[in-house]
């Protein structure tokens, strides 16, 4: 099934709409790679179950990507796909002008 986008914010907002699905993509850009507990660390505000959600949707959007190694425990890691690297401009942008908004510099790029 394929969905008719209506103009392209609307297909941006598909894919990050939300309150934590562009945090968790900040955080996956700064770094290689980040595990789930990782990233709750990062986001205290957020559930588990939210976060799981949230990481379900992203990879199904084809922006990140889950590696599952076997050991155990289990280990599992996220980092951003070809697809999320493209975002990354956009993501530069968002936190740079959110840092004017608080009034702060913090590093972006």
């Amino acid at each position: 099934m394929t969905t008719t986008y209506h103009n392209p914010v609307e297909a941006t907002l598909s894919v990050i709409g939300g309150k934590w699905k562009v945090v968790i993509l900040c955080l996956l850009k700064e770094t290689d790679t980040m595990r789930f507990s990782d990233l709750q660390r990062a986001i205290p505000d957020i559930t588990k179950k939210m976060l799981s959600q949230q990481l379900r949707e992203l990879e199904a959007d084809h922006i990140i990507h889950r590696t599952v190694y076997d050991e155990m425990p289990p280990r599992v890691e996220y980092s951003l796909t070809s697809e999320g690297e493209t975002m990354r401009p956009m993501l530069n942008a968002m936190c740079a002008w959110g840092s004017r908004k608080m009034g702060q510099q913090a590093e972006c790029e």
